[in-house]
């Protein structure tokens, strides 16, 4: 049986590679698309969106509400990503540990 201490060091040291992953994590970057790619949205992985690409064509004044339904559609991909991709690095420090609704600092 493990002493409360060493329970404590452990939970620390988890912690700690937590945190790491999550920096590292939020570094990396994904893309979401939408209509057939001509509209791209980069996010980090703390969901800053950090670039968008329009398709030259979808700049039409009497079209602008296609153009917000494709960028609002563009983000929710590359965030669907990036949860993905946050979920799948957590998933080493965790070995596999399911933590349900916790949810991360960023």
């Amino acid at each position: 049986m493990m002493n409360i201490q060493g329970i404590m060091k452990q939970a620390q040291m988890m912690q700690k590679k937590m945190e790491e992953a999550q920096a590292k994590l939020a570094q990396q970057e994904v893309m979401g698309s939408s209509g057939g790619g001509m509209v791209k949205v980069t996010l980090n992985g703390k969901f800053e969106m950090k670039k968008i690409e329009l398709d030259k064509s979808l700049i039409v004044a009497d079209e602008a509400d296609i153009l917000e339904d494709l960028i609002v559609a563009a983000f929710n991909d590359a965030k669907a990503k990036a949860d993905a991709m946050m979920a799948e690095g957590l998933q080493d420090v965790t070995g596999g540990l399911n933590l349900g609704g916790l949810k991360l600092p960023f």
